[in-house]
């Protein structure tokens, strides 16, 4: 019986000991479910053409406190957006906003060759639709995926506003998405912001600067010189720091817009109509989540006369800096606070386009005429196949072939494809020729996998051909006042930032799928991710 009594005691012990430990280590572990996160009110999503971590890490001494390095010092890092192949800015963007790659979502790229009517027309023309402020008839109906814009938007039933502002059309419709309010963006043609009828609202800023401040005039008087003396710039070589640049914009240049919307001067009016719609429009001060999306370029200026650009792409990244700093300022004093805002900032792959090199250096250089490459394949698939017009055109880097002659002579197409990328693989400049086949198989390239993800079946040519770095790929029949580039080779990577309310600032190294963002921002926002985005998001 003492036995008992002494076994029960020491078990009792024991018990009381174990329950201790475990209140103990519960305390510790702060494992008692925790209230989540509240939704912000503000959503701001950027897109940055051309962004490069390089230049962020040369100028951060240079930045003010409010911009790049607040995105810096409080948010989230992620040093490396990878996305697989080069792409211009409006297939990174739909890329980003999409969480799905090209052949997922429709957008290879800012435009499209047309086989049958022999033209380039934007990945996002609609006939159907008119413009306002423009002859342009665009819509987002191209787009074959849903955006985090437009899930955010379903997500709160419509209640919530979603606007975007960007300089060029397409970019600016994808960031809208299909459910937006409005989307805006900057006329080539004439300076004026223009947007579709697709979209319902004419937010009363935009319509403000086109009969207030119109860019016809405003131009005539603006200038672009250096922000800070050149010789603060770092790594800028003697000669630049002596002979500060200078642009302006004439009205007799045939292409002042589009010099102006590869300024920083383009970033700063952006700015300042963003800032206008968060005060006017009262965005992120209602019960829905509100959305404002912004484009921005830092790509490199190639309207210049020298091809050493680096003092002109500095200064349009301390520009910029300034700008954030204004938008957030904007955010916290007109808006609903920084600290009830999430920001994601994202950049797109640096264009693989420079001005040539001056003669004196002996640059290896040539012309790859793009009318040539046409004519000589006509001739060669002739001398084969009889006579016939047999190849449809050229556009960016693709030949098309035509499909209904090869259809009315019974021909292979397979075959025909073989035989022009053979064919074009022994011309001057040009390095390697793949079929869209090729493609297809994942037999292109060095990341077959990543060019078949980035590529449109449906809008792609018959042949893609790489062009020699160094050359000049002339276009017999493109604007002829603007400036011909070069090839140069280009990273298909770029970083990102994303600034949440409460968390504390990390850095990602590791190369991160582009594709993942918009997954990682709907789960920030507890919303679903757009219905192509199949990658998990980012766990922090």
């Amino acid at each position: 019986m003492k036995k008992q009594q002494i076994t029960s005691s020491v078990a009792g012990l024991l018990v009381a000991a174990f329950s201790v430990i475990a209140v103990s280590a519960t305390a510790q572990t702060g494992s008692t479910p925790q209230e989540p996160r509240k939704r912000p009110a503000l959503v701001v999503g950027i897109v940055v053409e051309g962004l490069s971590m390089d230049y962020i890490d040369l100028l951060r001494h240079r930045f003010t406190e409010g911009g790049f390095r607040r995105l810096l010092e409080n948010g989230v890092t992620v040093s490396d957006l990878d996305f697989g192949t080069p792409l211009d800015g409006a297939a990174a963007t739909a890329m980003l906003f999409t969480g799905a790659s090209p052949a997922v979502n429709g957008i290879g790229a800012s435009a499209v060759y047309d086989p049958e009517a022999r033209r380039v027309n934007p990945v996002l023309l609609d006939p159907e639709t008119i413009g306002n402020f423009t002859d342009e008839t665009l819509s987002p109906k191209g787009l074959a995926a849903s955006t985090i814009a437009d899930e955010l938007r379903i997500d709160g039933g419509g209640l919530g506003y979603v606007y975007s502002i960007a300089p060029d059309a397409v970019e600016a419709i994808i960031l809208a998405g299909h459910t937006a309010n409005s989307a805006f963006w900057i006329n080539d043609a004439t300076g004026k912001w223009a947007t579709t009828t697709f979209y319902k609202d004419l937010p009363t800023p935009a319509q403000n600067l086109n009969h207030r401040e119109p860019n016809e005039y405003r131009l005539d008087t603006l200038q672009w010189t250096p922000l800070l003396p050149l010789d603060r710039l770092p790594d800028l070589p003697t000669y630049k720091k002596l002979y500060p640049f200078r642009h302006t914009f004439p009205r007799a240049s045939a292409t002042r817009y589009k010099a102006y919307k590869n300024s920083p001067a383009v970033n700063t009016d952006i700015t300042r109509l963003a800032a206008d719609y968060i005060n006017i429009l009262a965005l992120g001060k209602r019960e829905s989540t509100d959305m404002l999306n912004l484009g921005y370029t830092l790509q490199p200026f190639i309207y210049g006369r020298e091809a050493d650009n680096r003092a002109e792409t500095m200064d349009a990244y301390l520009r910029l800096d300034r700008d954030l700093g204004r938008l957030f300022d904007a955010i916290e004093q007109k808006g609903p606070g920084m600290d009830r805002t999430l920001v994601f900032l994202a950049g797109t792959p640096l264009t693989n386009r420079s001005r040539r090199d001056d003669e004196k250096w002996n640059i290896p250089f040539g012309e790859f005429s793009s009318r040539k490459a046409v004519s000589l394949l006509n001739m060669y698939l002739m001398a084969i196949h009889g006579n016939g017009e047999w190849v449809s055109g050229y556009h960016d880097g693709q030949l098309f072939l035509n499909h209904k002659l090869i259809k009315e002579r019974n021909k292979d197409l397979t075959a025909m494809r073989d035989e022009s990328a053979r064919f074009l693989t022994r011309m001057s400049g040009v390095t390697n020729a793949w079929t869209v086949d090729d493609v297809i198989d994942r037999r292109a390239t060095d990341n077959p996998d990543a060019m078949r993800r980035n590529t449109v079946v449906a809008t792609a040519g018959d042949v893609f051909v790489t062009i020699a770095p160094g050359w000049q790929e002339v276009d017999d029949d493109s604007d002829t006042d603007t400036p011909r580039t070069t090839v140069r080779a280009a990273s298909a990577t770029a970083p990102a930032f994303i600034l949440i309310p409460g968390e504390s600032a990390r850095t990602i190294a590791a190369p991160t799928d582009a594709r993942a963002l918009a997954p990682t921002v709907a789960g920030i926002l507890r919303i679903r991710s757009p219905n192509g985005a199949a990658l998990p998001p980012v766990r922090f």
